[in-house]
């Protein structure tokens, strides 16, 4: 197992969070000073215990097909973690986050394994109770890991995907998040004896699986992409896609040529704004009045879980988590 060390980093012009090689914008480590007083707020005298939503719940099989009616909207929305802030994650752990997420109105809450505290967290029995206490506030998880589903000369990590899919079983999560990984010059492999150890590998995931374009050119482009799906076609599969409206930036890749290409494969979307340039870049909330935002969902699915994964203003961190639950549901 990885040590927690190999999936965490720090950039020091942004102070945003870097999840082994794969950067990942939005995750502020400054709402740490307001954390305290905001669950006071969210969860009341910063009792962790179990959080009464205030929306109806629906529940099946396994359930991990809980649906929040709290909000009008049809579209679910996922609150990352680290939109709360990296070092209150790290602090506090998820669970008080989760709740925090089900009062502003979110269906989901998505797990960063690159954000547990140590390695004791990962651990079946730690991920089991916080799931229990997801579901316990009326939301559902997600679970995301920083680990790649190819390695760097475009072979498939069977032993990663083996141990990601166990430890999102664990959490019961609805969705189970890679990155795509590959090499720089080939991308990944796409031979039929690959891909069927890929899709027997998945077969017997609960989660949906799917992979997401990063911050770097490896494992980011369109092209990496487009060849892996064009190739998994003839073939029954579950792997799919998060698109991250943001990330194509980083990698120096059009977005809406992004969406116009992959969007029939995406089954889940990560939604945020960049600000700056090269290595000052940034995530931010999409403006309201957006064009290009909204021209970019226009390409994409309208009816799959959208993920919060920019920065809550550490001052307004309660009215910042429903606010912009209402707004990206209604985008």
């Amino acid at each position: 197992m990885r040590s927690r060390d190999a999936f965490r980093g720090a950039n020091p012009l942004l102070g945003d969070f870097h999840d082994g090689n794969h950067p990942v914008a939005g995750g502020s480590s400054r709402n740490t000073g307001r954390n305290a007083s905001f669950l006071k707020i969210v969860l009341g005298t910063g009792s962790k215990a179990r959080f009464e939503a205030n929306s109806t719940v629906e529940s099946c099989n396994s359930g991990n097909s809980i649906k929040n009616n709290g909000s009008a909207e049809s579209v679910p929305v996922v609150i990352v973690a680290s939109a709360f802030g990296v070092e209150a994650i790290r602090r506090d752990g998820h669970a008080p986050w989760a709740e925090a997420a089900a009062k502003a109105g979110a269906a989901g809450f998505e797990v960063r394994r690159e954000l547990f505290a140590d390695d004791t967290q990962s651990q079946p029995d730690s991920l089991r109770h916080l799931g229990d206490t997801i579901r316990a506030a009326g939301i559902w998880p997600v679970y995301s890991t920083p680990a790649t589903l190819f390695n760097d000369h475009g072979a498939l990590e069977e032993t990663a995907m083996t141990q990601t899919l166990a430890e999102a079983d664990a959490l019961g999560a609805r969705i189970v998040k890679f990155q795509l990984g590959g090499s720089a010059t080939t991308g990944t492999a796409t031979d039929a004896n690959t891909l069927d150890r890929l899709i027997a590998g998945i077969a017997g995931s609960k989660a949906k699986v799917v992979v997401e374009n990063g911050q770097l050119k490896v494992g980011g482009t369109i092209d990496a992409f487009a060849a892996l799906f064009e190739a998994l076609k003839p073939r029954s599969h579950a792997l799919s896609m998060t698109f991250d409206t943001g990330n194509w930036r980083w990698a120096e890749q059009d977005p809406l040529e992004a969406a116009r290409r992959l969007g029939s494969y995406v089954t889940y979307i990560h939604c945020k704004a960049v600000q700056g340039e090269g290595a000052r870049r940034f995530a931010t909330a999409p403006a309201i009045d957006d064009g290009y935002f909204a021209a970019l969902l226009k390409q994409l699915p309208p009816d799959v879980p959208r993920g919060i994964e920019f920065p809550f203003d550490p001052a307004h961190l309660a009215d910042d988590a429903a606010r912009y639950v209402r707004q990206i549901a209604s985008a």
